[in-house]
Order: structure tokens, then C-alpha cells, then sequence
């Protein structure tokens, strides 16, 4: 019986391909915190993205064991359930977002970038506190005359 079994979009892959593919999406995602993929596939991983903060909220060891059966990278899963799933403990639903980027130049794909709500990048924090630094250093250094 094939009840609820429902795929949306088959990314133009068979079973065992697109579950990798996803798998590898997600991975990404909980590594990085977002990333760059076309829309139908952001879409698709969004789907197993949210699924996988869910098990990681529930903190158990049957839940661990089934983060590990789609997502096949233990240190993957053990970053899931340590840093994301607890930053995400007090929303319902609603982990990520989609944010879309335009077509892409050599085939007109539509890019979208695929990220944590509460995401923030890390290169304009780095850049921030930079130009905080060297502000710091301008006011200390003595005015010479």
C-alpha cells in the first residue's frame, strides 16, 4: 500500500538519487546554514530539512537513529540534535526559508538560497566587528600634532 507515500517533484532522479541528493542538501544546511541550490530543489529539501528538526526537538534515541537512516552522516546528526534542534525548541514549525535569487546566466535556472530563520551570516558579523576594531584602534591611538 502506498498510502502517504507522496513524492511532489522527482527532481528528474530515481529513488535512491534523490534521496541522496537531499540527504546531501540537508547535511549542507545543518553544516553551513544555508545554501545556494535551485528552487524545486530547495523546495524538496526544505520538506526533509523541517522533518529533521522535528526529530532533533524530540531528543531521543529513536529519533536519533532515524535523523542517521535519511541523513547518513553521524557527526551531521550529532550537530543537529546539539546546536540547531535547541536554537529551534521554542517554534512550531517553520525552521526555514527560502529566499529567491533570480535565474541563474548559463541555463536560467531559478537559484534560490535555502537557510535557517534564525540564521545569521557570518560574514557581515566578522565584517562588523572589524570595522568595530579598527574604529577601537583609531580612537585609542594618540593624535599626533
Amino acid at each position: 500500500m502506498r498510502h502517504r507515500k507522496r513524492t511532489i517533484n522527482k527532481l528528474g532522479r530515481n529513488t535512491a538519487q534523490r534521496e541522496a541528493l537531499l540527504a546531501s542538501l540537508v547535511c549542507n544546511l545543518i553544516l553551513q546554514g544555508r545554501i545556494k541550490t535551485t528552487l524545486p530543489k530547495a523546495k524538496a529539501a526544505r520538506r526533509l530539512a523541517e522533518k529533521m528538526v522535528t526529530l532533533g526537538k524530540k531528543n531521543t534515541l529513536a529519533s536519533r537513529r532515524l535523523a542517521v537512516s535519511r541523513l547518513r552522516r553521524k557527526e551531521v546528526v550529532k550537530n543537529l540534535f546539539d546546536q540547531v534542534a535547541p536554537t529551534m525548541q521554542d517554534r512550531n514549525g517553520g525552521y526555514t526559508r527560502i529566499m529567491k535569487l533570480g535565474q541563474r546566466q548559463s541555463d536560467s535556472s531559478e537559484m534560490a538560497l535555502l537557510e535557517w530563520v534564525d540564521h545569521a551570516p557570518k560574514s557581515s558579523s566578522v565584517a562588523t566587528e572589524k570595522s568595530t576594531e579598527v574604529k577601537k584602534e583609531k580612537e585609542s591611538a594618540p593624535a599626533v600634532s
